[in-house]
């Protein structure tokens, strides 16, 4: 795949490689250079070398806002709790609790420091925010053994140990380990993934009940059926969006979100249909569209610097070992695919399909998780919602600098963020997957030792809602076909070692269980 940088003048007006695979000539208009290429931003950020300009990185960066913006509610939502006598509360060892609105101040405000921080050192379009799968592996696993600041103190390991690995060059030579099939599967599950995500936030896909008397894990809405005035917003956010893109409408994604938000304010007053929840399915999931009454709110920044390294005392050390490499695993690969497949889609991999400073990138990750658990935040990772600001045109940090202010912005403006709610800003989240899955083209299909791999990686991803999962069922299945059929000699030792701690991540379970007994 040709790069950003690789990117002629007179491809500029024309539909270039890199714009049909990165959607960067579908959603933010040609590539065509900054003006003021010496000005200091321009140089600092390489704007212009990079093909693009100012306004398509703030564009880019206040449409990743959007789509990242879900997690100062969702977050707060998995760790937090409104009342310790909520019988839905998630209390520690314990009784005790993270309040809703403390997560979602600290949420806020470590999305929007990694996120300028990353932007400045690593100067790419990836946001940064608490991951999710591991603030869920927090709150359900961990939370119930140790106290909340312990289980925070965890994660704090689990980022040293990163950045000790990062340090060493250990985590970018994983990274550039990976071959390149590999890595076009993991682009292209994680446009899967995403597409699953919006799918299921707009509740265009929902899980059926087990009373259902179905064996079927998911269908179409409710009933078989788009029953719900919310899931119509979205499929209108679709078309529209969709429409855009294909006309090459400067600011489609953009435009899109914008227009599915207006008609649901306009649409909410006339239709009612409320807030989401287990007595509502036709309501609005997360946040209600509706103009706030409020604008400025305070944040309660009390958690920050909140946590311990108890957990090594209260538990047997092999648990908490066992607790640690589990989050250490998940963080590692859900951030290195998530780097591949983005960087994939801006058309910043170079000519040898590596990432340019990777190491500068992987080490400020590291930093993310050190901050968030220091935060009581969960672990921060970059975001794969990241891609639906490169597909409206970022490619440089500038646009990071625009999300994290955003995000920072956030703490204090939170009536207005939750204006959008999250079934306008799925739509965004369809149409890049729908531009990231055409990374499968870079497959050879016909060599079965890298098919079946490959094809385990992109289903695995949205089926397990986990960019490791997926990772680890390719890596494992690539190993052992390829060393089955004689290949052996081609498979570069690190991934032997990533294979063996799959296999040990996916066991993790039985291995407890078993030293318990």
């Amino acid at each position: 795949m040709a790069s950003a940088q690789e990117e002629r003048p007179e491809d500029a007006a024309g539909e270039s490689a890199t714009s049909a695979s990165s959607g960067a000539g579908v959603a933010g208009g040609s590539a065509a250079p900054a003006r003021g290429r010496g000005s200091v931003l321009d140089r600092f950020f390489k704007i212009s070398e990079r093909g693009s300009s100012v306004g398509r990185e703030v564009r880019g960066g206040l449409v990743t806002f959007v789509t990242m913006a879900y997690i100062i509610v969702l977050n707060p939502l998995i760790l937090g709790s409104f009342a310790a006598d909520d019988p839905s509360a998630k209390t520690d060892i314990l009784g005790g609790i993270l309040t809703v609105p403390q997560v979602a101040a600290v949420t806020a405000l470590v999305a929007g420091v990694m996120t300028l921080l990353f932007g400045l050192i690593a100067n790419y379009p990836f946001g940064f925010a608490a991951g999710l799968g591991i603030n869920t592996l927090v709150a359900v696993t961990i939370v119930p053994q140790v106290t909340w600041a312990e289980a925070m103190g965890l994660v704090v390991v689990n980022g040293v140990l990163i950045l000790v690995l990062v340090a060493t060059g250990f985590r970018t030579a994983v990274f550039n380990a990976v071959p390149p099939p590999l890595k076009a599967a993991i682009a292209a599950g994680i446009g899967a993934f995403i597409c699953f995500i919006g799918l299921v936030d707009a509740g265009f896909v929902r899980r059926l009940p087990d009373a259902a008397g179905t064996t079927v894990p998911v269908g179409l809405g409710i009933d078989g059926s788009v029953a719900s005035w919310p899931t119509a917003v979205f499929v209108f956010g679709l078309l529209l969006t969709g429409i855009l893109v294909a006309r090459k409408v400067r600011g489609a994604i953009l435009i899109g979100v914008a227009a599915a938000t207006v008609l649901s304010i306009l649409i909410e007053p006339l239709v009612d249909a409320g807030r989401g929840g287990p007595d509502n399915a036709t309501g609005w999931s997360l946040s209600y569209p509706s103009l706030p009454s409020d604008v400025l709110s305070l944040p309660d920044l009390s958690l920050v610097g909140d946590f311990s390294l108890g957990a090594f005392v209260r538990l047997p050390i092999i648990t908490v070992c066992l607790l640690v490499f589990t989050l250490l695993l998940a963080n590692f690969f859900d951030a290195m695919g998530t780097f591949t497949g983005l960087g994939k889609e801006a058309g910043l991999i170079d000519k040898n399909d590596q990432l340019p400073g990777v190491g500068k990138a992987l080490f400020v990750e590291g930093v993310g998780a050190v901050a968030g658990g220091a935060a009581s935040a969960s672990s921060n990772t970059v975001f794969v919602e990241s891609a639906a600001g490169i597909a409206e045109g970022a490619r440089t940090g500038l646009a990071n600098v625009v999300t994290g202010v955003l995000f920072l912005a956030a703490m204090f403006l939170t009536p207005l963020y939750q204006v959008v709610p999250i079934e306008a800003a799925a739509p965004a989240l369809v149409v890049v997957g729908a531009l990231m899955i055409a990374q499968v083209r870079h497959i050879d299909f016909t060599d079965f030792t890298l098919a079946l791999p490959a094809f385990l990686t992109i289903v695995v991803m949205p089926f397990t809602y986990s960019i490791a999962n997926g990772i680890g069922a390719g890596f494992v299945s690539y190993v052992l076909l390829r060393a089955a059929t004689g290949k052996a000699r081609g498979i570069h030792p690190l991934l032997w070692v990533v294979a063996a701690a799959f296999v040990l991540y996916f066991a993790v379970g039985p291995i407890q269980a078993l030293l318990a007994s």
